[in-house]
C-alpha cells in the first residue's frame, strides 16, 4: 500500500508496518489480499483517500472481507446441498387453488 498512497510527512513507515501487522496477524492471507486490493480500487471506507489507511482501517476492512467470504461460502453450501423444487411455481398455484390431483395428471401425461 505504501507504493500506491503517499504518507503523511509525520508518518514513520516502520511503525505504520508494525500496526498493519498487528492489525492482520489473526487474518487469512486471502482476506488481508482482498481488503488491500479494495483500498487500492477505492472501494474500502478511508477517512481520506490520499493517503495510507490506519490499522484500524485496515483492520475492520480484513473483518469484512472474511464476513463476506464465510457468507458467501454458507451460502454456496447452502444451494449446493438443497436442489431445487421441479415445478415449484405449479405447485405454489395448484395447492392455493384446491387442485391436488393435478400434479398426477401432469406426470403420467
Amino acid at each position: 500500500m505504501f507504493s500506491c498512497f503517499p504518507q503523511s510527512a509525520q508518518a514513520d513507515a516502520e511503525m505504520q508496518l508494525r500496526g498493519y501487522l498487528a492489525a492482520v496477524q489473526d487474518a487469512e492471507l486471502e482476506d488481508v489480499e482482498a481488503a488491500i486490493r479494495r483500498f487500492i480500487r477505492g472501494e474500502a471506507k478511508m477517512s481520506n483517500a490520499q493517503f495510507c489507511p490506519s490499522s484500524a482501517q485496515l483492520s475492520i476492512e480484513v473483518r469484512e472481507r472474511r464476513l463476506m467470504r464465510d457468507l458467501m461460502a454458507k451460502r454456496a453450501s447452502l444451494g449446493a446441498s438443497s436442489s431445487p423444487p421441479r415445478s415449484g411455481g405449479e405447485v405454489a398455484r395448484r395447492s392455493r387453488d384446491g387442485e391436488g390431483s393435478t400434479l398426477r395428471e401432469i406426470k403420467a401425461g
